[in-house]
């Protein structure tokens, strides 16, 4: 690399430039390895409620099923009060 005689480069001027970069490139890892770990929570968290709700959904009642029983119910008493009086 050769150097420009009208524009000297100073050797403390240059280890600041690497510092600064160094600083900078380790807080973009931070930043990075952060947003990975958070990623990661999340996708665990995911998979979590994805269990969760298949088993409320498995637990639930069907709705029509319900219905189905009411119905049966209301013509059973329907019928005993038709033939008991």
């Amino acid at each position: 690399m050769a150097i420009d005689p009208e524009h000297p480069v100073l050797h403390g001027e240059l280890a600041e430039l690497r510092r600064r970069l160094d600083v900078s490139h380790a807080r973009v890892e931070g930043g990075l390895t952060l947003l990975s770990h958070r990623a990661e929570q999340n996708a665990k968290e995911l998979d979590d409620l994805s269990t969760r709700l298949v088993t409320l959904e498995h637990s639930r009642w069907p709705l029509p099923a319900v219905a189905a029983l009411a119905a049966v119910g209301a013509l059973a008493v329907a019928i005993w009060q038709a033939v008991g009086h």
